[in-house]
């Protein structure tokens, strides 16, 4: 018996290293390094799409999206053209539904954004979309041009995200049943053409990367979120936000290239449940800084 029990002892031991030292930990403990290292707050996410392989820092705490949230407005939109409701040669105040659409994505042009916004019901249109497709820790309240003439508080709910629930809307966009095929791939050109936050998840990634992404911007906030495809067509979700501080694009550039050297220097496995350790929240930093 007392043999039996050594080497059940020895095999979870063994087992609980494993996973100790598993790239997925190892990551997590690299990011949470680095944020530790600079002034901000900062969340992060990222899933292999083909996996269900994640990882996290501060996965579950709330984050304004700012002009992120221009991914789930083009989403509804298609969402309604896929349902033969809508069309993407629809005139919007002069202009067709899909140049609407293009700049708001690849410019983040706010007034377009509004524009498509208002056209589909307004800021609770968009979040029954979000609702309809069983996503939480995300929601759309106000408009662009109310959320920029509201007092500013990057800890508002209204507006906000979680690393991991815009996980979870690009996982929909991406492989969900939300868009037919033709509205997912004119939707992730859009992204693969956004010409905002060269210095974001695009600043240090290696040649061969290919980013589908949109940014986000307010005073003393930065964020970019969407997909990074190694050469061999791998494709990992990742969500960045960053308050307060003064290096933040460095700051999601850096973990961007951890995140993508991470995932591609071991192979895909066949994960049956996703690793996701969400590491405490960072000292909080006075908005003065």
């Amino acid at each position: 018996m007392r043999f039996v029990a050594l080497v059940a002892s020895l095999l979870a031991f063994t087992a609980s290293s494993a996973v100790a030292q598993t790239p997925s930990r190892s990551l997590e403990q690299r990011l949470a390094a680095m944020a530790a290292e600079n002034p901000g707050e900062f969340g992060i996410a990222a899933l292999d799409l083909a996996t269900g392989e994640m990882v996290s820092f501060n996965g579950n705490e709330a984050f304004p999206m700012a002009s992120t949230m221009k991914i789930a407005v083009a989403a509804a939109y298609l969402a309604e053209v896929d349902a033969g409701r809508r069309s993407l040669d629809e005139t919007i105040a002069g202009q067709s539904a899909l140049r609407l659409m293009d700049v708001m994505i690849v410019r983040s042009d706010n007034r377009a954004t509004d524009l498509l916004m208002n056209t589909l019901g307004g800021p609770a249109a968009i979040d029954r979309w979000l609702r309809t497709h069983n996503l939480s820790g995300i929601r759309v309240d106000r408009t662009i041009a109310q959320l920029l003439s509201d007092r500013r508080d990057l800890r508002d709910v209204r507006d906000s995200s979680t690393p991991t629930a815009m996980l979870g809307l690009l996982k929909l966009i991406d492989s969900g049943p939300a868009l037919r095929p033709e509205s997912r791939s004119l939707l992730l050109d859009m992204m693969r053409r956004c010409a905002t936050g060269s210095n974001r998840i695009r600043g240090i990634l290696p040649a061969g990367a290919t980013v589908e992404h949109k940014t986000g911007t307010l005073n003393n906030y930065t964020g970019d979120v969407g997909y990074l495809i190694t050469p061999e067509g791998r494709r990992i979700a990742v969500a960045f936000f960053a308050r307060y501080g003064e290096n933040r694009p460095a700051v999601i550039a850096t973990a961007a290239r951890k995140i993508y050297d991470a995932f591609t220097s071991h192979p895909q496995r066949n994960a049956t449940s996703t690793v996701n350790r969400v590491f405490g929240p960072t000292p909080a930093v006075p908005a003065s800084r």
